[in-house]
């Protein structure tokens, strides 16, 4: 009989979520460097093993799932890079979303019987 209370059954299915996307991105990762120089493909910052940590894989096209074998979709870039790279992408989502608004949103015109009124004024 289990005696496994749900919240308990979430935190083991959420650990090992996070154990295979770890093991995952340890598998491209360790690919990537073997692949590529170890230096940030935005700010050329060269890195060694003392400081290697600080390189990430960055998926260009942001599905982490699509690894291909000859690394096409990754580039190394440094944390600092990798983070303003994904603040572009979510500062670029909100533009879209503005855009979207507006457009939907500027269809009154407050003007639009104004030489109507003007005319009934005469």
């Amino acid at each position: 009989m289990s005696t496994e209370s749900s919240k308990d059954k979430l935190d083991r299915v959420v650990a090992q979520a996070h154990a295979e996307r770890q093991q995952r991105e340890q598998g491209y990762r360790s690919r990537a460097l073997k692949m590529y120089p170890w230096i940030c493909g935005r700010c050329a910052r060269e890195f060694n093993q003392d400081n290697l940590r600080e390189l990430t894989v960055h998926h260009r096209d942001h599905n982490h799932d699509n690894n291909p074998a000859d690394g096409s979709n990754w580039e190394l870039l440094c944390i600092y890079c990798h983070d303003n790279e994904h603040a572009r992408e979510t500062a670029s989502g909100y533009a879209d979303f503005a855009a979207d608004t507006q457009k939907s949103e500027a269809t009154y015109n407050p003007f639009a019987e104004l030489a109507s009124m003007l005319d009934k004024k005469k």
